[in-house]
């Protein structure tokens, strides 16, 4: 059981099923929305219980965003044609155990650092 929650604690989620797709955003909007890069992973989103009153931003077209509207922490990352969910690795209390997967989106990287961990990258 992975258990999280946003900076303040007026969103807490947690989910039984295994994570997938663990990976580092490095999008323009996830620089923007985070401050840096975002880790997440995904689950089927009815596996994803969620305690609080998300506030979701319609980022583009194809997906919103889930934050706090307290505390501001971005947590959730949903595609409006999908069963997934992404949430935030960072907000996950505790160890998680996963292992990151792969870079995404790093045409859009910042110029200020280097991914040198040698996990797979995309620009996609």
């Amino acid at each position: 059981m992975l258990q999280g929650s946003c900076l303040c604690g007026a969103i807490r989620f947690e989910t039984a099923a295994p994570p997938k797709g663990v990976s580092m955003c490095h999008c323009g909007q996830c620089r923007k929305q985070s401050g840096g890069l975002w880790s997440s992973a995904y689950v089927p989103e009815r596996e994803l219980h969620i305690e609080g009153a998300v506030k979701w931003f319609a980022s583009s077209q194809t997906a919103k965003r889930g934050f706090c509207p307290t505390c501001g922490s971005f947590l959730f990352w949903k595609a409006h044609d999908e069963d997934t969910i992404s949430f935030s690795l960072g907000a996950i209390d505790g160890p998680t155990g996963l292992t990151l997967e792969k870079h995404i989106f790093v045409a859009d990287k910042g110029d200020y650092y280097d991914i040198a961990d040698g996990v797979p990258q995309s620009d996609t």
